[in-house]
Order: structure tokens, then sequence, then C-alpha cells
């Protein structure tokens, strides 16, 4: 039976809004035990802003978290699949586009988050990527 991406992903994702800043991105993620957002502009899909996005495009450059709005992070090309897709769909979109995180969409309506770790529970569940994916944190 093909796997479809509603049947992976994480349902209703962590969303900040584009003109939030930084840090409550950051802070949704460490509350949500999340390492991605969801960046939204109204109900309209902006990108995704990851915790390396924060440490690498932000604080690194020395931008100030508590004051950049989070949609100058996102990425301009979006890339999301359906949730009616199937699982392989999402995984050759991550490939093309070399993300490891995929807004899932129902029409427009923003209703889960697809990751890497999903898909490779999904494909491989004694894969090593799958073992890792599927252990609880510990931080």
């Amino acid at each position: 039976m093909v796997q479809k991406v509603r049947d992976v992903m994480t349902a209703d994702p962590i969303t900040v809004r584009a003109d939030e800043p930084l840090s409550t991105a950051a802070k949704r993620m460490r509350d949500g035990d999340v390492g991605a957002v969801i960046v939204v502009d109204g109900s309209e899909l902006r990108g995704v802003v990851t915790d390396r996005d924060i440490a690498v495009r932000a604080v690194a450059e020395d931008l100030d978290p508590r004051t950049l709005p989070t949609g100058e992070l996102a990425g301009h090309d979006v890339v999301a699949t359906s949730a009616d897709d199937d699982a392989e769909t999402a995984v050759e979109l991550m490939r093309t586009h070399s993300v490891r995180r995929l807004p899932v969409m129902d029409g427009e309506q923003i209703v889960g988050m697809v990751t890497l770790g999903d898909l490779a529970v999904a494909r491989d569940g004694d894969s090593a990527l799958a073992d890792i994916s599927s252990v609880a944190p510990n931080n």
C-alpha cells in the first residue's frame, strides 16, 4: 500500500507570523521541542525557518533576533507538498530542492509538516535514520 504524506506528517505544525521577531520563532521551537517553524503571512505560507537558520544566518551574522522579523529569514522559493501526495513524492521534492522539511498543504490550508526523519521511519523503520528519528529527544 502506498503511504500518503498525511499518514506520516506531523499535524498542526507550529507557525510564526513573518512580522514576528526571530526570538519568537526560537521560543516556539524550544517550547514545541522542534527544529523548525512554518512562517506565515496571514494564512499564506511564506517559508520555513530552522534552528540552523537562526544560528548561522542571524546570530552568527550579528543580527538581533529580538528585532529581526522572522520573514526575513524565510526562504523565498517555498517548497511544499500536498497531504494527498504519495510519500515518495515528498522524498523526491526533498531530494530535488535539498531540504529536510516540507510544509504540508490541503488546498490553501497548512495542515502539517513532514520531515526527512518522518519519511525514513515510514520507508524503512530499520534504518539508522529511522532509529534516531523515532527516539525521544534527550535535551
